[in-house]
């Protein structure tokens, strides 16, 4: 592991801060990889997931983060009015100027009296939302902040990402901890200058680095961000329920787990990325719906998330009582997931546009 510098401490507002509320959503659509590989390679051998999710021709974004912050107000059962910040982290925002958080502010009825913005940082975007929410809420700023990571299946058409690209996320409504289904006891952030994956402006698709992507891109900052937090935080994989790192596919998110001593069980449950897809800004977070909507009192869970350029953001979470129940006030996560409408390459390419016709 890289070591970091001398920062001994986690990150902790002065007030503590929970998660009061949580929202996932995936669209019905799935892309199986199978109709991928027919297309472009001929073969159904070696397959990296099962299937994405792909969202339809009226959603985007915004629609989408509208319908997991209409989740996770549900089970926090807050008025709207009290939300004091609106976040929505993306790499596919429907505007390149015009916000996505205020369309989103307006939907959920958190409007005038707040603050918006969109945040970017290809996959981490949703998470390095939820640091700033906590010390808008730690600060005293606000009571609660609302922090939101989805993003659409973006993939140039035969590239590798076209297989695992999908669409989907989650919001995060962070408030007080005595109010929290989740308490935020402390989180960490490990960036470098490592250019593995990006695009460039008017560039539709993106590029990526290829293995570069995974050391010393994935593998350096996820293990680096969760070690240097589990350090600070005085506890080890055994301590932990959960972990859920980021999941740009099935075997990256396993072996980053392992390499910091966590156990199958333990990383199984936030493992989604096979039936959905890499939902970019809002892979860990949506990892961690998952988590949340079974996790028990007292479960310690550990999210790294991470996002290309590069940097992860670590949290180390402990559910408490006001748990119970909560996950029934609306869709889970792998209700979600259930609820599939399966297409074929051809429909794929009308919903996304791909087929330019000039």
């Amino acid at each position: 592991m890289t070591q970091p510098n001398s920062v001994s401490q986690p990150l902790r507002p002065a007030k503590p801060v929970g998660i009061v509320g949580y929202g996932a959503y995936v669209p019905r659509y799935r892309l199986p990889a199978s109709e991928v590989s027919r297309i472009w390679t001929e073969g159904t051998s070696a397959l990296p997931i099962k299937e994405k999710a792909v969202p339809g021709l009226d959603e985007d974004v915004a629609t989408m983060s509208i319908e997991a912050a209409r989740n996770a107000l549900a089970r926090a059962q807050i008025d709207p009015q009290d939300i004091r910040a609106v976040w929505v982290g993306s790499e596919s925002h429907p505007y390149a100027v015009k916000p996505t958080s205020t369309v989103v502010a307006e939907a959920i009825g958190a409007v005038p009296n707040t603050q918006a913005a969109d945040w970017q940082f290809a996959c981490k975007a949703g998470t390095e939302a939820m640091q700033a929410a906590m010390g808008f809420v730690g600060s005293g700023m606000a009571k609660y902040a609302l922090s939101i990571g989805m993003d659409t299946a973006q993939g140039r058409p035969g590239d590798a990402l076209e297989y695992t690209a999908g669409a989907g996320g989650a919001a995060y409504l962070i408030g007080p901890a005595e109010e929290s289904l989740a308490a935020i006891e402390g989180s960490y952030s490990f960036v470098t200058d490592t250019p593995d994956f990006w695009r460039r402006q008017y560039e539709k698709y993106p590029e990526h680095g290829q293995r570069f992507t995974g050391e010393p891109a994935y593998f350096k900052h996820v293990t680096t961000a969760g070690e240097t937090l589990m350090q600070m935080m005085g506890t080890k994989p055994g301590d932990y329920k959960y972990i859920v790192p980021h999941q740009p596919n099935v075997k990256f998110p396993q072996r980053a787990a392992k390499m910091m001593g966590f156990a199958d069980e333990q990383v199984k449950t936030g493992l989604l990325v096979g039936v959905i897809g890499n939902t970019y800004a809002g892979a860990a977070m949506i990892g961690l719906t998952a988590v949340l909507d079974e996790a028990k009192p007292g479960d310690n869970i550990l999210v790294v998330s991470f996002g290309s350029g590069a940097g992860s953001d670590a949290f180390h979470l402990r559910a408490t009582d006001r748990i119970v129940g909560k996950p029934s006030l609306a869709p889970t996560t792998q209700q979600y997931i259930a609820r599939r409408t399966q297409i074929d390459y051809a429909t794929y390419t009308r919903y996304r546009g791909k087929l330019i016709m000039k």
